[in-house]
């Protein structure tokens, strides 16, 4: 299991001074808000989690985490259509975590392109570490994907799926996060690497053609860029409408893969600096929607 909240999400007070990495203030706002996201020192990806996962790796020697991922990436639409061939209809959402089973075994689909499908190698059941007894989430992985990334991510010891006939059987391993709905977020990253797709998730709408295509290098830009941040902002509490019921929602999702980013170990820099995009632009869309207006 992954531990529950392994680190504190800080508060302090806000006070919007005008520079970068001043306190924020939301003056009429009961929340408190850390300036700043902190982040985790760096851990190394278990070898051990990735010879689990793999277990033809540790034939000889294991290649660093960010090669492996390099060749995933390079098999996105095989694990893509992998995933895509399990029969929706026969693939529970979630299930009751005082009752998961060993095993799930769900309908394949017939193939809809040529791309030979790497089918996913096991099913997390991903219930919340503050109440390990609700409803768990099924989620469909291929074990090396989540491994190469996470360095918190747990030993599977299971046996990988195995096909009979047209279905696939996989085994159900659970685990707990804090936020079992924003691990959704992290696990579409570590298979696609798109930044637009994780802002997407957690600002939308933006401005047209705004999140197309962004790399790093893009997010670092934007990041200091005062009057980018600031349009952005302005362009997300127009769409709120200056509601800070709405805007803070959105610093509750942004939290919340924060949570679920340093409990997993998760040390990509470009994934942490599209959320730190992300918070400073609805931070400061709530100290718009705080400001008096005429």
């Amino acid at each position: 299991m992954i531990a529950s909240h392994p680190t504190p999400f800080p508060a302090y007070g806000h006070r919007d001074t005008g520079r970068r990495g001043s306190s924020h203030n939301i003056s009429n706002s009961a929340v408190q808000l850390p300036r700043k996201l902190s982040r985790p020192e760096y851990e190394e990806v278990s070898k051990r989690a990735i010879i689990a996962a793999s277990p033809e790796m540790a034939r000889g020697d294991i290649p660093p985490p960010e090669y492996i991922q390099q060749g995933l990436l390079a098999q996105t639409s095989q694990l893509m259509s992998g995933l895509s061939s399990l029969a929706p209809s026969h693939l529970p959402s979630s299930l009751p975590s005082s009752h998961l089973p060993a095993f799930l075994t769900i309908p394949l689909r017939p193939p809809t392109s040529s791309t030979t499908p790497h089918y996913p190698t096991h099913a997390l059941a991903v219930s919340s570490s503050n109440n390990p007894e609700a409803q768990a989430l099924i989620i469909p992985i291929h074990a090396l994907v989540v491994a190469s990334h996470c360095a918190r991510f747990p030993e599977i010891r299971a046996p990988s799926s195995r096909l009979q006939g047209h279905n696939l059987q996989l085994p159900v391993i659970p685990i707990t996060l804090p936020s079992p709905g924003a691990f959704t977020v992290l696990v579409n990253y570590m298979y696609s690497h798109r930044l637009d797709k994780v802002l997407k998730e957690l600002l939308s709408p933006m401005p047209s053609g705004f999140m197309s295509n962004l790399s790093r290098r893009d997010i670092r830009d934007i990041l200091d860029s005062r009057s980018t941040l600031h349009e952005l902002s302005k362009y997300l509490c127009e769409h709120d409408q200056y509601s800070l019921q709405q805007l803070t929602a959105r610093t509750v999702r942004v939290r919340d893969v924060w949570y679920d980013l340093v409990a997993l170990g998760l040390h990509a820099p470009e994934l942490w600096d599209a959320l730190d995009l992300a918070w400073e632009v609805i931070l400061g869309a709530l100290n718009i929607a705080a400001a008096p207006r005429a």
